[in-house]
């Protein structure tokens, strides 16, 4: 079973994660930041891993922390879960509609963190809870992380979408759905999936 524990603690955040790659979508995810655990729960869910997060983090001050400190948390549990990458598929891709939203998120297992995304409707901001605001910039954000910790390229494609939860919601699923599509094992490919021989 392809699984890791994380932990992560500094002076603004305290972060546990669990994770199990082979897993059927179990999630349990408290941020502190609900918006945020609704987003995990769907990247879980939809990628069908098991996860566990518990995080404490310096709300007061604004979300900013907590979410960068998320991002590098799930993507260093992803980087250790994953391994070598013997014997995936390597790469993912999916689009995923949420209502008025759509989204197109590819992917590479690559050993090359590399972010990009194309919000082509830039949504509005979405309130979370007393003073606190997650912002599209957030979201970018918490995806960098993840991206840099987990060593993978990343492309992001918001085509349409006027709410803001909607946006999310489908780049959330779609990242789901494509981890789990790159990381499924193919029995036709013996070893590392690299003319180089390693990622």
């Amino acid at each position: 079973m392809r699984r890791a524990q994380v932990a992560r603690q500094t002076r603004e955040t305290k972060i546990k994660a669990a994770l199990n790659l082979d897993g059927s979508g179990k999630v349990s995810v408290g941020t502190g930041v609900p918006f945020l655990d609704h987003m995990l729960t769907l990247l879980g869910v939809h990628g069908v891993f098991d996860l566990v997060v518990k995080a404490t983090g310096d709300l007061e001050v604004d979300v900013h922390h907590t979410n960068e400190d998320l991002g590098l948390t799930l993507g260093q549990a992803f980087a250790k879960a994953l391994g070598d990458a013997r014997g995936i598929q390597r790469f993912g891709w999916a689009y995923v509609p949420m209502e008025e939203a759509l989204a197109r998120v590819v992917l590479d297992c690559s050993g090359r963190p590399k972010l990009v995304v194309r919000d082509l409707r830039r949504p509005r901001t979405r309130l979370v809870g007393s003073g606190t605001s997650y912002q599209w910039r957030d979201l970018e954000h918490w995806l960098e992380s993840f991206v840099r910790a987990a060593k993978l390229t990343v492309h992001v494609d918001l085509f349409a979408g006027e709410d803001f939860h909607h946006s999310c919601e489908a780049v959330f699923k779609a990242l789901g759905k494509a981890l789990a599509q790159a990381v499924r094992r193919n029995p036709r490919v013996k070893g590392i999936p690299s003319s180089k021989g390693r990622l």
